[in-house]
């Protein structure tokens, strides 16, 4: 089953790259020298991520983050 999950992507000063995340699946996030790279990254850590759960028998959580902007217009 496919599950698109939303990615987040920014910029750390602090980290002096940036980061990707899923809101949806704990702690899976990674970094990168360039967005696009933090999204290679970030697609290798959830198929690890989702890989490791079905191993350990956890249930994989269903694709529910959707930022705030895109709940606003789909009340509009």
């Amino acid at each position: 089953m496919k599950r698109d999950y939303h990615i987040n992507i920014f910029y750390s000063e602090e980290d002096g790259g940036y980061i990707a995340d899923i809101p949806d699946l704990e702690a899976c996030s990674a970094f990168g020298a360039s967005p696009d790279e933090a999204l290679r990254q970030v697609e290798i850590a959830k198929e690890a991520w989702l890989k490791a759960a079905r191993a350990e028998h956890k249930p994989i959580p269903k694709p529910q983050y959707r930022p705030v902007i895109y709940q606003a217009l789909a009340t509009a």
